[in-house]
């Protein structure tokens, strides 16, 4: 089989393209140029796409025996990744920009110009786990259900930020590091292979901040907007110079001008855009246990073909099956590396009303294998303790044990009043 290996010059795409090429695929290895300004250097472990990153995946690629090229994609990045990183925080939203690459640049540009090209598969370096199983169709036939699972590396698992590349892009995707159950193993794997990259540190953080100072990037490309920061009651309590630049939950950094009446720490609560304004108040504000998601995807039912070189079926897991009024038990995650927590969860036509209220089923766009309509949104209602924090933009990822069901973006999440 013909794979496209993404190489970005750190340990673990180069251990990805090391076991594609054992496993007896014909293999070429590709590093995105994703920044227009590239560093001849990374600051330790923050940033990547540097000229040094594309010469440790080309020093890779040699030592496999693999022809190697450099795609630059600096303009697709900047029109949807970055460009979507501004105009979320400019509405007030937090974005995950990691969750925007996967969807718009790994499993959209890269793949689609791969299989334009003729190669079979993508491989990555990403923790995650591909199972197949066999599902009985309409017609009585049999077919292959793709399912996106957490990897067993739970510190490294990515599972969150590539759920929302959805189940049809991830039928040619390949994540050989998937059995992997620490970056010690990954990085013992390297260092056999002869791989210089071993012993590299991890980037983390925003890529394309570098220097790890968001507020700093947001003021440069969108401006200074001074403003107010109130409290709960409306009084002013400090200045802004943008309110792009906060995010819910957030504590530090707020400039107040003194101390709340309590003694106690205020946190920003909402963000208002179209009055410029930023809202703080007590942690207990911050708490929720309702959350709707918008631009819903699902993986439960959506059937894709799957190369039969890649894995082998695994036993499939129980079944999700809803009550009478679309509910089913689940784990939802609003943060990449943030802990599951037990919920009730259901398709909505959208993110304001009940399943099937407000767009008939003729009228709503049919899922990929054409056995139910698919939802437009999602409703969640959390069965355990709250959430702390929760902001429009995050990305919301249901799970059933290790295995994605769907993904959405938060667009609304609050408090459900006291029973009296």
């Amino acid at each position: 089989m013909r794979v496209l290996a993404a190489m970005s010059g750190g340990v673990d795409s180069a251990v990805a393209a090391a076991l594609a090429v054992e496993a007896g695929h014909d293999v070429v290895g590709v590093h995105m140029a994703l920044s227009r300004n590239r560093d001849q250097f990374r600051t330790g472990s923050r940033g990547c796409c540097s000229i040094e990153d594309a010469g440790d995946a080309r020093r890779a690629a040699d030592m496999l025996g693999i022809p190697y090229y450099v795609w630059d994609l600096s303009e697709r990045f900047e029109d949807t990744v970055v460009a979507d990183f501004l105009s979320e925080y400019e509405a007030g939203r937090t974005p995950n920009p990691c969750v925007r690459c996967n969807e718009h640049i790994k499993f959209e540009a890269l793949l689609d110009k791969a299989t334009a090209l003729g190669f079979d598969a993508v491989a990555t370096g990403h923790y995650a786990r591909i199972e197949t199983r066999e599902v009985t169709l309409p017609d009585g036939g049999l077919g292959t259900v793709r399912e996106l699972h957490r990897s067993p590396n739970d510190a490294k698992d990515q599972s969150y930020v590539l759920a929302v590349a959805g189940p049809e892009r991830l039928a040619r995707a390949m994540f050989p590091l998937g059995g992997f159950a620490s970056k010690d193993e990954v990085r013992a794997e390297a260092a056999k292979r002869g791989l210089s990259v071993s012993a590299k540190p991890d980037s983390y953080d925003i890529c394309f901040v570098a220097d790890g100072d968001t507020r700093g990037f947001l003021q440069s490309r969108l401006g200074s907007r001074p403003g107010s920061v109130v409290d709960t009651d409306g009084e002013v309590v400090g200045e802004h110079d943008g309110a792009y630049s906060f995010t819910v939950g957030q504590r530090k950094g707020l400039g107040l001008g003194r101390p709340a009446a309590d003694g106690k720490a205020r946190y920003v609560v909402d963000v208002q855009p179209a009055t410029n304004t930023v809202v703080v108040g007590p942690a207990e504000l911050l708490s929720v246990d309702r959350i709707a998601g918008e631009k819903a995807l699902w993986f439960e039912g959506v059937l894709a073909p799957v190369p039969a070189p890649l894995v082998e079926p695994v036993e499939a897991p129980t079944g999700v099956v809803p009550d009478a009024d679309g509910w089913f038990t689940a784990e939802v995650q609003v943060r990449a590396h943030g802990a599951p927590v037990p919920a009730r969860v259901r398709s909505i036509a959208s993110a304001g009303g009940a399943y099937g209220d407000e767009v008939p089923d003729d009228e709503r766009p049919a899922s990929a294998d054409g056995s139910r309509p698919a939802a437009l949104a999602m409703e969640i209602e959390l069965t355990g303790a709250p959430l702390r924090g929760v902001a429009p933009g995050q990305s919301v990822v249901v799970y059933r044990g290790t295995r994605v069901l769907g993904q959405a973006t938060v667009s609304r999440a609050w408090r459900a009043p006291a029973p009296r």
